[in-house]
């Protein structure tokens, strides 16, 4: 297994450095072809290519849609509106708490991590400055509320890490609620009373806000020039509804999302055009980059060491769900990707899990919760949802990935756990 070691060490190494997974993961996938004696042409055009393509043919719709109704929310200024009014009710003193049920709101409604993340950040600084809260605490607080339960846990939720486990396991979206109203609950609690200390603690040692700089246009929001609370808050609910009510597919529930916007907000016609070209060109790069990883994980499941890797996960002792956590966690983690390790995982061992679902009494809910969960509780310094948080914010590693790893793995992981435990009560 030394050339799915080296290389899966080496995927990371780039990443955190800053190279694009775009040409790392097949420049990594070749080493790895090379070090496991497979013919290296054939591991590129043929084997690195059809994982890359068939994650794309698979998904590329949901992001199509998915980053055009993000954009949408964003450019009339629906998102930003939401947000205001949640973080108005909150009150500016609870900074981290307003900008956190913010993103959660945005997410669970079906707007992408990368568009809750563009579309807060102004209001973000502006509450943080008026809190006098440093900005280390900003990346925590929106991957608390964008990358975490939300995103993962809460039943019901349109995020592509709920939506890739339901074609293995042949569940629904509100798989398992009870495993995932749990998990949320820690993650969502414990986050922000981890986040209120740390908060605390940078406000004893004199850490206060500090202005952003070098680049970050921070565009004031004006609460006047704001379309209608209730009216941007329509599609929101529209999507949630459409998917978990009347069980339609995600595409058409994001589709009907779509069409409400433009309908409500027709007096913003101009911006229409601009925000779907956005949105579509957004999602180009980020089904690009997922697919870039399930591709170097369709290289490392052909290499000979895979399948003593698949031999030693499936041998864990113990439940099988806690065989397939450790699985789509770990291989989350090392690609940098939430959806694209889950798609390795379940793309080499779904049918396995699947049927183990029917022999071993676990239900397939559970399994499919457990693997949306895992695969969240993944965040490295390469995350590339996370580089890209912190080229928005304009802060480093340095300054916030401690508290990144608290809230976007530890906790995470502790849900994750508890969501085993429960699993084999037999309670999901």
């Amino acid at each position: 297994m030394t050339s799915i070691i080296v290389g899966l060490i080496l995927l990371m190494v780039l990443a955190y450095l800053g190279w694009s997974i775009i040409w790392i993961a097949p420049l990594v996938a070749g080493l790895v072809a090379l070090m496991s004696g497979l013919d290296l042409l054939p591991a590129y055009t043929e084997t690195y290519m059809t994982g890359f393509v068939n994650f794309a043919k698979e998904w590329f719709p949901v992001f199509l849609f998915g980053a055009i109704f993000g954009k949408l929310m964003e450019d009339v200024g629906a998102a930003q509106s939401v947000a205001y009014k949640i973080t108005n009710i909150i009150g500016k003193d609870r900074a981290i708490l307003g900008v956190l049920i913010a993103a959660a709101v945005l997410t669970y409604g079906g707007v992408s991590l990368f568009v809750v993340v563009f579309a807060i950040y102004p209001l973000a600084i502006a509450m943080f400055r008026e809190a006098n809260i440093t900005r280390k605490l900003l990346p925590p607080t929106f991957v608390l509320g964008a990358f975490t339960f939300t995103m993962t846990a809460i039943p019901g939720t349109p995020q592509i890490q709920n939506l890739i486990p339901i074609d293995y396991f042949k569940t629904s979206p509100t798989a398992a609620p009870i495993i995932g109203i749990t998990g949320g609950l820690i993650m969502a609690v414990g986050g922000y009373f981890y986040l209120r200390w740390r908060q605390k603690q940078f406000t004893s040692k004199g850490d206060a806000f500090t202005e952003p700089k070098g680049g970050n246009d921070v565009k004031e929001i004006k609460e006047s020039e704001l379309p209608n609370f209730y009216l941007s808050f329509l599609p929101l609910v529209i999507v949630v509804v459409t998917l978990n009510v009347f069980k339609w597919n995600i595409l058409t529930a994001l589709l009907v999302g779509i069409l409400s916007i433009l309908l409500i907000n027709f007096k913003h016609y101009k911006k229409f055009i601009p925000a779907v070209n956005g949105g579509a060109k957004g999602s180009v790069m980020a089904v690009i980059n997922t697919s870039a990883a399930v591709g170097f994980g369709a290289v490392v499941t052909a290499a000979p060491g895979f399948k003593t890797l698949t031999k030693l996960i499936l041998g864990i002792k113990g439940n099988p769900v806690i065989s397939e956590a450790i699985a789509v966690q770990t291989l989350a983690a090392i690609t940098g990707s939430a959806s694209g390790g889950m798609g390795i995982a379940l793309e080499a061992l779904g049918d396995k899990y699947y049927e183990l679902s029917q022999t071993s009494g676990i239900s397939a809910e559970a399994f499919h919760r457990i693997a949306s969960i895992s695969s969240g509780a993944s965040i490295l310094p390469h995350n590339g949802a996370l580089l890209t948080l912190f080229a928005v914010t304009g802060l480093t590693h340095k300054d916030s990935y401690l508290d990144v790893a608290v809230v976007g793995l530890l906790i995470p992981t502790i849900a994750e756990i508890v969501s085993i435990i429960l699993a084999n009560l037999g309670i999901y």
